[in-house]
């Protein structure tokens, strides 16, 4: 049952970090011990439902831990659970499980509210306001002072 606790934590990392904007896609990567995908994509939506994350899908990447042989030498990915207890190869039961049990929210895709403008306004200045301002103030002073001290017209 730790799947459920595992979709609940993937959903509410999204949600914070999505504000208020509807998820339409989550990455995720788990490492570590096997995990059924299924389970997890079901456990997901159920989760998700109600909130913005709820039409959102899941794409998750497993990296498995390593399981090394001590009899055998044989190294294999452990990608279920009956390969963190044996050898795969010969069946021995001396192994090392070998890697990183995390999970990593890695990326959240979201869609911008129909008001929020995704780029800048053909109209939109692209100076701030002082700059504006500041500009023709500075070339009436340069033409000012290039008439009294008698500089030639460019």
């Amino acid at each position: 049952m730790h799947e459920v606790g595992l979709c609940e934590a993937i959903v509410e990392a999204a949600l914070r970090r999505a504000g208020s904007r509807e998820v339409s896609a989550v990455r995720v990567r788990v490492g570590g011990h096997p995990v059924d995908e299924a389970v997890i994509q079901q456990g997901f939506q159920l989760a998700a439902m109600g909130t913005v994350a709820e039409h959102a899908t899941l794409d998750l990447v497993r990296e498995p831990m390593l399981s090394r042989c001590h009899g055998c030498g044989a190294e294999s990915p452990a990608l279920d659970a009956p390969h963190l207890a044996a050898c795969p190869a010969c069946g021995g039961v001396d192994v090392d499980v070998i890697g990183d049990e995390d999970v990593v929210l890695e990326s959240i895709t979201v869609r911008a509210p129909a008001h929020e403008a995704t780029r800048p306004l053909p109209a939109a200045p692209t100076e701030p306001p002082a700059l504006a301002l500041a500009a023709p103030l500075a070339a009436i002073y340069d033409r000012m002072r290039d008439r009294l001290q008698g500089r030639p017209k460019t």
